[in-house]
């Protein structure tokens, strides 16, 4: 694992192999989010209980579920940073860090939007809800302490150290609705069982599930990208690279 994590620690290689992954994930991001959407939003059934007012879910659902993957990737990378001293690793976990709190945003705004119509409130102080809020703040914490700190080095470790011990926080944000009592429905979409939600309606929310999974990675290499060439401004490579862009 070390000779593969250690090829990618050269900075040249890694922004070039982000460069040739960047298409593939905005193509994927672009159709399934429309095909999703437009499926979700337009073609969906309505629901018996809800409405119309229960399609939010497939923006809703979809942001809530990459935020925590989203912060996983973070952990992980930072959890890589740390161990085996990768600058990559740290640069590609800043990247996510703000990406990653937008997308909670976005689930927190859904989710209030939503909550009003079904609950008659904007907001509760529920499991489910104050954990994701958590989630929210764990992200600008990471943000904050990344630019806290001249030293980038020390600026990483610092970050790196908070965002792996936030990690107990996914698995409550997960299973809150099913440890405490709550008001946030239990999960729908079910690996080990039978989901609750008819075909049509769980096709396009899967459909934006991956979409939104492929804009995330989409703009992370984007982000990733930026901080190689941020922080690798004096290497003949990057020189190089800079020449070639004023020459077009």
């Amino acid at each position: 694992m070390w000779k593969w994590l250690n090829s990618y620690a050269d900075p040249e290689r890694s922004y070039n192999l982000a460069g040739k992954l960047l298409p593939w994930f905005a193509c994927l991001a672009i159709a399934l989010i429309g095909v999703g959407t437009t499926w979700g939003l337009l073609f969906a059934p309505t629901d018996y209980q809800q409405g119309d007012s229960y399609r939010i879910i497939f923006i809703h659902v979809p942001a809530a579920s990459m935020s925590m993957a989203a912060y996983m990737g973070m952990a992980t990378a930072s959890f890589i940073g740390l161990v085996w001293q990768i600058k990559a690793a740290d640069w590609a976990a800043a990247s996510i860090a703000p990406i990653g709190a937008v997308v909670t945003f976005i689930a927190l705004f859904t989710g209030a939007t939503w909550g009003k119509p079904m609950w008659g409130t904007w907001w509760v102080w529920d499991a489910r809800l104050t954990s994701e809020l958590v989630l929210l703040f764990l992200y600008l914490g990471v943000i904050a302490l990344y630019a806290s700190f001249e030293d980038k080095v020390l600026a990483a470790r610092a970050a790196g150290i908070l965002a792996i011990v936030g990690v107990i926080n996914i698995p409550i944000i997960k299973y809150s609705v099913e440890w405490w009592s709550s008001l946030h429905q239990p999960a729908t979409i079910k690996i080990t069982e039978e989901s609750t939600m008819p075909m049509e309606m769980l096709m396009p929310l899967l459909i934006n599930i991956f979409g939104f999974g492929m804009m995330i990675g989409a703009v992370t290499l984007v982000r990733f990208r930026s901080e190689i060439l941020a922080r690798n401004g004096m290497r003949p490579w990057v020189r190089a690279l800079a020449t070639q862009e004023v020459a077009k």
